[in-house]
């Protein structure tokens, strides 16, 4: 036994303490996983994810008089101004027959991309108390934020079908295809979710900058407008149809409206970018898993 202790009393002394730590299966605090032990360390909080997603959906808006109606009301409310400002008074509905139904399936998606992707840019730095606290992959806080997004989402979807169908859209085949073309959506937000993550938790000033990014995608992904229409099918016209945000609205509006019918080539683009973000965005976030929480 004194033999043993005098053994590891000479490797301390002569620095190979990380080695003999290593041997005796402990990890350094704050290091960061390996990747796969990483992911089934999420795989094994999926129920927590779950749970803390719900939670969180079910919170907001706890606090005011209509309470979770809020989560219908604010696309509505949205869609309506949108409605008169470029429905009416600047008239863009040419080039769509049922612009209400185009404007509205618009704003409802578009609002799911863009409160996912503010929510999950805040994911580390409104959680550092739970940060500095308590030992758990980071990943889940942005995978949990835009799952709540997704529960919320659901509700507000159920009105967007109806109010499409009596704007005189029939039910076809293609409304099959809706709640994929939103999981596919939802996967893409949760990878951007994951690189906006971490940017702004090395940089918050970036949070400043956010609004005019997602000002600057609604304007330039066919939120309220054509862009077959009013850009062209030129190479401006390829580059705003084929970006991130306007494939995603282009999948909606081709499983509910007639005018747009499904292209097998937007669901490429769609699925493509959901998976490019999605392990792109977490490998991103992964390798910076041990410094959140220590500014």
């Amino acid at each position: 036994m004194d033999d043993v202790s005098d053994d590891l009393a000479a490797r301390l002394a002569a620095g190979d303490a990380a080695a003999l730590a290593e041997e005796h299966g402990l990890a350094r605090i704050g290091s960061r996983p390996a990747l796969g032990a990483y992911i089934r360390s999420l795989w094994s909080r999926r129920y927590f994810i779950g749970v803390l997603a719900t939670s969180r959906a079910y919170a907001r808006n706890q606090n005011t008089y209509l309470g979770q109606l809020w989560a219908l009301l604010n696309p509505l409310l949205w869609a309506g101004v949108y409605l008169f400002v470029f429905g009416v008074l600047l008239d863009t509905s040419r080039g769509v027959d049922n612009f209400i139904g185009f404007l509205v399936i618009g704003v409802f998606m578009f609002r799911f991309t863009s409160s996912s992707v503010t929510a999950g840019a805040k994911a580390i730095t409104s959680n550092l108390a739970l940060v500095r606290s308590l030992h758990f992959p980071r990943a889940l806080l942005p995978m949990s934020i835009v799952l709540a997004e997704l529960a919320t989402l659901v509700p507000a979807v159920l009105v967007l079908c109806v109010i499409v169908l009596i704007t005189g859209e029939p039910l076809t085949w293609s409304w099959l295809l809706f709640p994929v073309a939103v999981i596919v959506q939802w996967v893409f937000n949760t990878g951007f979710s994951f690189i906006l993550a971490r940017l702004v938790a090395q940089a918050r000033d970036l949070l400043n900058v956010l609004p005019f990014v997602l000002r600057g995608l609604m304007y330039t992904s066919g939120v309220f407008f054509s862009i077959d229409h009013y850009v062209g099918t030129g190479v401006l016209g390829s580059v705003l149809a084929y970006q991130p945000v306007a494939v995603y609205l282009t999948l909606a509006r081709s499983c509910l409206l007639q005018d747009f019918p499904p292209d097998p080539l937007v669901w490429g683009f769609g699925v493509g970018w959901a998976l490019l973000f999605a392990v792109g965005g977490f490998l991103f976030f992964w390798r910076a898993e041990e410094k959140y929480g220590r500014d």
